[in-house]
């Protein structure tokens, strides 16, 4: 999608950190880090949000999860690391391309917001 700015990323028109990738997916550092480690993991194909990513592409569901486990270990985050996935306009769904934040460096308070 030419207008989905993960779609830019991936497709390399657009620059990011990149700090983990493999066939199908793509992980790279948030340009507006909400901890001192923030990286979003997205697939590198289009699907507007994980309950559609999940009915559609259940394999490809499981490859994000697992990269999000590598990046955390990549990142060292042996204390502990937040996984979200914002899903539609109420949770602050920014970017309509699945992705999920992999959060940690920090102690990370519950309730979040």
């Amino acid at each position: 999608m030419n207008d989905c700015l993960f779609c830019r990323i991936v497709a390399g028109e657009i620059p990011a950190t990149v700090v983990l990738e493999d066939a199908d997916v793509l992980a790279f550092r948030d340009v507006a880090p909400q901890a001192p480690v923030h990286v979003l993991v997205v697939p590198k194909t289009h699907h507007a949000d994980v309950g559609s990513l999940a009915a559609t592409d259940p394999a490809l569901a499981g490859a994000v999860l697992d990269a999000a486990a590598r990046v955390a270990a990549q990142e060292q985050l042996t204390g502990g690391f937040r996984l979200v996935f914002n899903t539609g306009r109420d949770a602050s769904q920014s970017v309509l391309h699945v992705h999920a934040h992999v959060l940690g460096g920090r102690d990370l308070a519950w309730p979040p917001g």
